[in-house]
């Protein structure tokens, strides 16, 4: 079992998280796998989207998650750095392909891409996203990144986006792509892992019910010829233990990642991320 720290919960405005490369450094010298940040461009003062994690749907504070990890991959050197996740419907892809790609050629090929469209329906819309088929135009943007990923020359020509040949430079590191996490917890998503991704960043899924998951996503994955063995399983906990890590490790998960409360202090982030390396065993 790999673990991870995402940076969970930003502290209140005005207050701001810590430097993120303090927090990269302390992530790699602990034994950390890998670091992640999740995204939220803007906080609309009046929302109806829930989430219970943020109360009133309210999501400011979040530092950008590409300049984030740029800087978190200056100062490391095996650390692996993951958008947890980055929320696809607020970009056009043509920028987040050169953006992720970019992110790759610094680090060295260490970027691991999870997407999704986001619960915030009131920030997606303000950001120019899909409101009644989010996830139709995650899946079209993430294959118009790979297009733009793999081929010298790239089109794309789908229902959300459409280019013409163009030319997109650099290309990523590894090879094929960056691995393409999906997040959610909907009925369809093993689906969509199997289809069009390379693993699941999972949020709010007890050991137990990752296990059914993986019983489907096994069977799916079968059925379209496509190796079981390929998907890799991340779970996110905001209450880690070493006996929910072997839950998680026995249903299938290979990375346990720990979200972090909102931290502003570099003497408090260390002892923070020693604890949660003491309880997990690391």
């Amino acid at each position: 079992m790999k673990f991870g720290i995402g940076m969970g919960t930003p502290p209140e405005p005005p207050a701001v998280w810590i430097d993120v490369a303090h927090v990269a450094r302390e992530v790699e010298r602990i034994g950390f796998d890998s670091l992640w940040l999740g995204e939220h461009v803007t906080s609309p003062v009046h929302c109806e989207s829930e989430s219970p994690t943020f109360a009133g749907g309210q999501v400011p504070g979040f530092f950008d998650p590409m300049v984030a990890l740029s800087r978190a991959s200056a100062v490391t050197e095996r650390i692996q750095l993951g958008t947890g996740v980055t929320l696809v419907p607020e970009h056009h892809p043509m920028r987040l392909a050169k953006a992720i790609a970019s992110l790759d050629h610094f680090s060295g090929g260490r970027v691991l891409f999870g997407v999704g469209p986001g619960w915030n329906k009131e920030e997606r819309a303000l950001m120019g996203g899909e409101m009644k088929r989010p996830w139709a135009q995650t899946r079209e943007a993430v294959l118009a990144i790979k297009e733009l990923w793999r081929n010298e020359q790239a089109e794309f020509h789908g229902e959300f986006y459409d280019f013409p040949l163009v030319r997109s430079f650099p290309k990523p590191v590894t090879t094929p792509h960056p691995p393409v996490y999906l997040s959610g917890v909907s009925p369809k998503l093993m689906e969509r892992i199997v289809d069009w991704g390379d693993g699941w960043v999972g949020f709010r899924t007890t050991p137990a019910e990752l296990e059914g998951r993986m019983r489907e996503l096994r069977t799916l994955a079968k059925r379209a010829g496509r190796d079981p063995d390929h998907f890799e399983i991340s779970m996110y906990t905001w209450e880690p233990s070493r006996e929910l890590a072997r839950q998680y490790e026995d249903a299938g998960a290979r990375r346990l990642i720990v979200q972090t409360p909102g931290l502003t202090d570099e003497r408090e982030t260390t002892a923070h991320l020693e604890k949660i390396a003491e309880i997990v065993g690391l």
